[in-house]
């Protein structure tokens, strides 16, 4: 035991000495392991971290929420046929009424429209590029909606359409470009006059596809008169929650058949309408993450190749230069695995020094980015551990061929070539 720790320590001297004496050409060769554990890694931690967030926003939101609209999120098994969702007929205050008298497991039942392309006017100052949702009563319970400043829409101004009306934190500094209160102060949207009670704290676009930084909110009672909610380019869509321990296949299934019933559809025909779940995102995102995950591991085993490859070479001629060396060692009873580890010890040296580096990077990186993005980037022990175990694996590999050719060298000879 006490001489195998002695021919690590030997090792390791020897390790340093090496990149001491050949900086330039260690360098080169490290930087190979180096950029393959950065590309592992980074795409490792990146999807590990997009992963958490959106399952960390998909159980903020539910994932016992259907989503009832025109168009389904997903393919409905085959291709997308655009052309006969696009003429669906759309939800509306019908389809929300069935769905709340008929359906026992629906806890919360909200309608809301996407608005798009419309402009808002504070004074002289207009605003374009915005979403406005036009919504009905719950659409705050069903969101991560937080209201900075003021308060969110009554009931009774939501039922009764009044032009009252919430602002995003980014439309706030696009309409008003000064730190006065958004409060109080009336807009001109739709050709109506909405009076602002609330301005909402800035959150960023959630993973249902809302993005209450740059939005409106208002009553869908109030844009009757501006905006044919049936119409083909419109696309309400009725959210539902589930009771409190209620099963969502449960829920869907009589919300489907709720919805059957009112738009008339008969037994055999396909529902004219898309359920979509967040949970289809998180499934997607599963495929398209393991996707980039292998395309991540084969840019970094190119990397780690030619790194193997560097190693391998510093390997050879560091045998070659110690070849004298070696034979003295053999001469004086070494025995060939022990001049074996010594060297494959070596390399495995070389190759974790790399992919430290490689992973400090990474860290230092997640740092820098974690500091200037609202986006949050951590990095797992777990990732850690497979940077530093992949590099020593590329290490034993690089370097056994070389340790192999010095542990078989002959003593006479070894000692005769220099």
């Amino acid at each position: 035991m006490q001489q195998f720790i002695k021919i690590i320590q030997t090792s390791f001297v020897q390790a340093i000495a090496e990149l001491r004496a050949n900086k330039l050409r260690s360098t080169l060769s490290l930087t190979g392991i180096t950029l393959g554990i950065f590309c592992i890694i980074a795409v490792f931690t990146v999807l590990d971290s997009l992963k958490k967030n959106i399952k960390e926003e998909v159980s903020t939101l539910g994932s016992d929420v259907l989503y009832i609209g025109r168009w389904p999120w997903m393919d409905e098994g085959g291709e997308y046929k655009w052309w006969e969702y696009w003429r669906r007929p759309s939800m509306g205050m019908a389809e929300l009424h069935a769905v709340e008298k008929n359906v026992a497991n629906a806890g919360i039942v909200t309608l809301q429209l996407t608005i798009s392309g419309k402009k808002a006017h504070y004074y002289d100052n207009e605003v374009s590029g915005f979403r406005a949702y036009a919504v009905t009563q719950n659409f705050e319970k069903l969101q991560n909606i937080e209201v900075a400043e003021g308060r969110y829409l009554s009931a009774s101004e939501v039922d009764g359409g009044a032009p009252t009306a919430v602002i995003g934190e980014d439309l706030y500094q696009s309409l008003f470009k000064t730190n006065v209160t958004a409060v109080g102060k009336s807009i001109s949207y739709l050709g109506k006059n909405y009076l602002v009670v609330g301005r909402l704290k800035k959150t960023g676009q959630n993973a249902a596809g809302f993005d209450f930084d740059n939005c409106l909110i208002i009553s869908f009672h109030s844009i009757g008169s501006a905006i044919d909610v049936r119409s083909l380019s419109s696309d309400p869509s009725l959210m539902i929650k589930a009771k409190p321990g209620g099963q969502i296949s449960e829920m869907q299934y009589e919300v489907e058949g709720a919805l059957r019933a009112i738009r008339k559809v008969r037994p055999g025909e396909p529902n004219n309408f898309a359920v979509n779940q967040l949970s289809q995102i998180t499934e997607r995102m599963d495929m398209m993450f393991g996707l980039i995950n292998a395309i991540g591991a084969v840019i970094g085993g190119i990397s780690l190749v030619v790194g193997a490859f560097g190693i391998a070479n510093i390997m050879f001629v560091t045998v070659k230069e110690r070849t004298k060396y070696i034979g003295l060692k053999r001469a004086i009873g070494a025995r060939s695995i022990y001049i074996l580890i010594e060297f494959l010890i070596e390399a495995v040296f070389l190759c974790l020094l790399g992919g430290i580096i490689g992973v400090l990077l990474v860290f230092l990186l997640s740092l820098v980015v974690n500091a200037n993005s609202d986006m949050k980037f951590s990095m797992s022990v777990g990732n850690m551990l497979i940077g530093i175990l992949t590099s020593a694996a590329v290490g034993i590999i690089a370097g056994y061929i070389p340790a192999r050719k010095a542990s078989k060298l002959d003593p006479v000879v070894a000692i005769r070539s220099l």
